[in-house]
């Protein structure tokens, strides 16, 4: 393709406020600004993301890093060809305000709008990255989804298999709370197991000796639980080895599921795939990483991992899936709604958590 096309992203979904403006001279992609503003001050006390926080500061900060983003990209509204916005799924308070923001830019300069999936953006970032060619298997693992995806195009999804309730960030958030650690979750808790033995305590790899690509993280995070309240028991609190003893195990034991649902994702592909790639903010954890590219490397597939700035919530990627679907053709109109739940694979029945949460997307 020998267009340019440069586009204005806005995320908001869940608790990051971002602006991006992403271009492309033919194949090649270019971030000129991402502009991402974190809450995780405003959420501290609380011990996890309040939504009516997260609403409100994304209302207030989206015009601000939309400013931002294009004055570090040395661009103006004129000089933007379409405005890309997360439309779904999130927070339903969070997607509303990028939603209306968007349509207001839209009606205001008259640029054509693109609703985006969250889920697309982080599954096509390798994409933007590294040009990686279509089929290719993806693992979107975050806060909130986990599902193995074969990528065959823009909008050609088909779900492997996911989780059937909590998300490993999720569980990763829990288990962090469960032992007095910072939020969010996966950090700390990453920090926490490079100095523990990974050996001491015997977790469940839950549904490993069950057929297909489907995981859970809900009875690790409750076998973890356990393992604590013995310690607490039998000590009277929870040492500093413990604890770090404790993380090391639990995310020894995520990352061996996501390690061995991911070779039988492989193998279950309907054709051969260009890579095996990994988003989502989960795909930050290094020690995940590495099990995965191990994975990868004995499959004989290339292992493509964005930077960790571009695992999680980020603006770039929706500029960047809102210009691939911009160039088929897609286009939306103020009739654009926002969606707290938006499936990339139409076909699959939705995956039943037991939980609060219900369907998970």
């Amino acid at each position: 393709m020998g267009d340019t096309l440069t586009i204005l992203g806005l995320e908001s979904s869940c608790d990051d406020t971002g602006a991006a403006v992403v271009r492309a001279r033919g194949d090649v992609p270019e971030i000129l600004s991402s502009v991402v503003q974190g809450q995780t001050a405003l959420h501290a006390p609380f011990g996890g993301v309040v939504p009516e926080i997260a609403a409100r500061a994304h209302a207030e900060r989206l015009d601000i890093c939309v400013e931002q983003a294009l004055d570090q990209a040395e661009v103006t509204l004129a000089g933007i060809d379409a405005i890309a916005v997360t439309a779904g799924p999130g927070l339903i308070g969070g997607v509303l305000s990028g939603v209306m923001c968007a349509k207001g830019l839209a009606a205001a300069t008259g640029k054509p709008l693109i609703g985006v999936n969250h889920l697309a953006g982080h599954a096509l970032t390798p994409r933007l990255t590294d040009g990686l060619e279509f089929p290719y298997l993806m693992l979107l693992a975050s806060g909130g989804h986990c599902q193995f995806l074969a990528l065959r195009g823009v909008d050609d999804f088909t779900r492997l298999g996911g989780t059937i309730d909590d998300a490993p960030g999720e569980a990763f958030d829990k288990t962090a709370k469960l032992l007095a650690l910072p939020q969010p979750g996966g950090p700390a808790v990453e920090a926490e197991a490079e100095k523990g033995d990974a050996k001491r305590f015997t977790f469940p790899r839950p549904l490993m000796d069950r057929p297909g690509c489907d995981m859970s993280f809900s009875g690790l995070k409750t076998a973890l639980l356990r393992a604590r309240d013995g310690i607490i028991a039998e000590k009277g609190g929870i040492p500093v080895q413990d604890r770090t003893d404790l993380c090391a195990g639990f995310q020894a034991a995520v990352r061996d599921v996501l390690a061995g649902k991911a070779r039988r994702a492989i193998a279950a592909a309907p054709e051969r795939l260009s890579a095996l790639a990994v988003a989502g903010g989960v795909a930050a954890n290094r020690s995940i990483r590495a099990g995965l590219q191990e994975v990868a490397a004995e499959a004989g597939l290339p292992f493509v991992a964005p930077p960790l700035r571009l695992c999680t919530d980020n603006a770039a990627m929706i500029a960047w899936a809102g210009l691939e679907r911009f160039r088929l053709g897609h286009r939306d109109d103020m009739t654009l709604a926002a969606r707290p739940r938006w499936p990339l694979d139409r076909t699959s029945p939705a995956l039943l958590g037991t939980g609060k949460k219900g369907a998970k997307a």
